[in-house]
């Protein structure tokens, strides 16, 4: 069942129409409670961020409504592994050596380092965890956790592996494995394209989409939401810690047909593109434009015109997690949490869906740097903001100290990220701060609010005007009248000598871009 309690509005409109929740006191001793919503490969498509006109997240949308949206929030890395091991330590890629999604589990590569959960228990809290938190099965990390067999998709691995015979055809013009789900046929991919990325593989193919008929439980999200909202409306004895990852709308984009029916007859758009865009790059931007690794091409989507579709598949599964996302939301505000629980709802970095001809994370771009990121104070809070959007630069790094701040856990050293209370008092004020977002050992993209520095381990740059030039199709960094700006961006770069190599077993870039 869909969860839409409140009706579209356009992105302004959802804004301006705040709805505050009414204060509920509680003792001045209480404790607050913590939703941390995780959401895989969630770029800005969202209706209050505005991102495509056209996406449907009412549930996010009201979120927004009862806190502070950050219009202006980056990922510490465009790639899971090691955006979600910047999250939950505190610290930068470069720090922790998590570069890359073959990299070492941060919990065996860093166990000195406190992770977000292990500082909330230490203070007392009881801790749940489910779904996709860490890039790795997160068991261990929290007192109760749930992980789901079937995560990124409602079929089982062993159900959308090729077998011998049918291998061959993956990498063709007519690929084809017959499996079933709820009794019936079916034939994968929905999407009739070949493998980019692992044609000799006899693996389930992840770069398809289209819609399945099958119900919210049937996928891994709608039982992850169920069980965290079981937990949500209980009465518990010490505060509580929940966090929460959804897989969609990471690949492959199936999600129940209820969802897709919500963009039908609908003129969808495509993403803004420039024929001559990756005119103005250097060869290895180039190629990690073109790179098929992350996702797939962008050729083939075009050549078995896929893109509408495509486009129609990641929104309608956007959707659905935010269905999933308003169950929580109900869930918490019909029990006796309602008052006393901040919520913080953040994609792990941002999705590119044609743009500069390329399809997936793993680049530099605001396309994968950009995420959504709402913080919702607890309704006892006093002097903050809500319904506002701030348009300041802000990390996911800072999650770790604003959540310390607002709970009043103990200080910890060491974090690399600066607490956002201040922005929720006050959402207006800016601090020219940049913003750095690390895509593999030496490459950068420091992002400041009008301006956007990358660069690559290669000695090669680029520089974007954001005000003029919101999709970066003109790179500037060659030109002399910006060389003072490209400098001070440059500054908030780290000295790569200071900092550890990538972890043992990082085995090459393909791999590294899996998942």
């Amino acid at each position: 069942m869909i969860v839409l309690p409140f009706k579209f509005a356009s992105a302004g409109l959802a804004l301006a129409l705040v709805v505050i929740p009414p204060v509920v006191a509680a003792p001045a001793a209480t404790k607050l409670n913590v939703l941390f919503i995780a959401i895989d490969d969630l770029n800005d498509w969202i209706g209050c961020l505005g991102g495509h006109p056209q996406a449907k997240t009412p549930n996010m949308d009201r979120l927004a409504r009862r806190g502070v949206l950050f219009s202006n929030a980056h990922c510490a890395a465009p790639l899971c592994n090691p955006s979600r091991a910047a999250v939950f330590s505190g610290r930068q890629p470069f720090e922790t050596g998590v570069f890359a999604n073959d990299d070492a589990n941060i919990r065996r590569l860093r166990p000195d380092l406190v992770l977000i959960p292990q500082h909330f228990k230490a203070a007392g809290y009881r801790t749940f965890g489910a779904g996709k938190l860490l890039h790795q099965t997160s068991r261990g990390l929290f007192d109760e956790d749930f992980f789901p067999e079937t995560r990124w998709s409602p079929f089982t691995p062993e159900q959308v592996k090729y077998t011998a015979a049918e291998q061959p055809s993956k990498g063709t013009t007519n690929p084809r494995h017959v499996t079933g789900l709820k009794g019936k046929t079916i034939v994968l991919p929905l999407n009739r394209m070949p493998s980019d990325r692992d044609p000799d593989s006899p693996g389930g193919e992840s770069f398809d989409w289209g819609p399945l008929e099958i119900d919210d439980l049937d996928m891994g999200d709608g039982r992850i939401a169920a069980w965290t909202a079981e937990r949500l409306g209980r009465q518990h004895e010490q505060p509580f810690f929940a966090a929460v990852g959804f897989y969609r709308p990471h690949i492959p984009l199936f999600a129940p047909k209820e969802y897709f029916d919500l963009y039908d007859g609908l003129d969808l758009k495509l993403p803004d593109v420039k024929a001559d865009d990756l005119d103005d790059l250097s060869p290895g931007a180039k190629a990690r434009a073109l790179s098929a690794d992350s996702a797939g091409a962008h050729a083939t989507v075009l050549k078995y015109n896929q893109w509408p579709a495509a486009v129609k598949s990641y929104l309608a599964c956007i959707s659905f997690v935010d269905a999933q996302v308003g169950k929580l939301l109900e869930a918490l505000d019909a029990g006796p949490n309602a008052g006393n629980t901040v919520i913080m709802l953040w994609g792990d970095h941002g999705w590119h869906l044609g743009e500069k001809q390329h399809w997936g994370k793993w680049t530099g771009w605001e396309r994968a740097t950009h995420v959504p990121l709402i913080v919702a104070p607890a309704r006892v809070a006093a002097t903050v903001q809500r319904g506002a959007k701030c348009a300041e630069p802000v990390s996911l790094l800072d999650l770790y100290p604003t959540l310390i701040e607002l709970c009043s856990l103990p200080r910890l050293d060491g974090l690399a990220g600066q607490s956002l209370v201040p922005l929720l008092k006050n959402p207006a004020q800016s601090a020219g701060r940049v913003v750095l977002t690390t895509f593999d050992k030496g490459n950068y993209s420091a992002t400041g609010a009008r301006w956007h520095y990358i660069r690559y381990a290669d000695g090669s740059e680029e520089l974007y005007n954001r005000a003029n030039d919101p999709h970066e199709w003109t790179n500037l960094a060659a030109r002399s009248e910006h060389a003072a700006q490209k400098a001070a961006l440059a500054k908030s770069l780290p000295d790569d000598r200071a900092y550890p190599a990538p972890a043992a077993g990082t085995s090459g870039v393909k791999k590294k871009q899996k998942k």
